[in-house]
């Protein structure tokens, strides 16, 4: 198992309700794919470097796992697909 954080920036205009709800569900992808989940910082509202899809701010969460080298792939695919989702990076954590 590998040390894995994902930096996600949704929609900032997501109710908070949806924002968590969202974060969850990604946090489900990596249990799901027998990953272990730790804990999530929310980073909170920022505004964006440039605009992306006509939005100037971003809400920013910190996702930390460890899980194999296949779920990253996984999440990443999801992530593409989610219209909430406007950036989001994964990177492998240095031991």
């Amino acid at each position: 198992m590998r040390a894995y954080e994902t930096m996600l920036v949704l929609k900032a205009d997501l109710e908070e309700a949806a924002r968590d709800a969202a974060i969850e569900k990604y946090e489900g992808v990596v249990a799901k794919e027998g990953g272990t989940v730790l804990p999530t910082t929310k980073l909170g509202k920022r505004r964006l470097a440039y605009e992306i899809n006509k939005n100037r701010e971003g809400f920013y969460a910190l996702l930390n796992f460890e899980a194999n080298t296949t779920t990253p792939a996984e999440l990443e695919r999801l992530l593409k697909i989610d219209e909430n989702v406007l950036r989001y990076l994964t990177t492998v954590k240095e031991q």
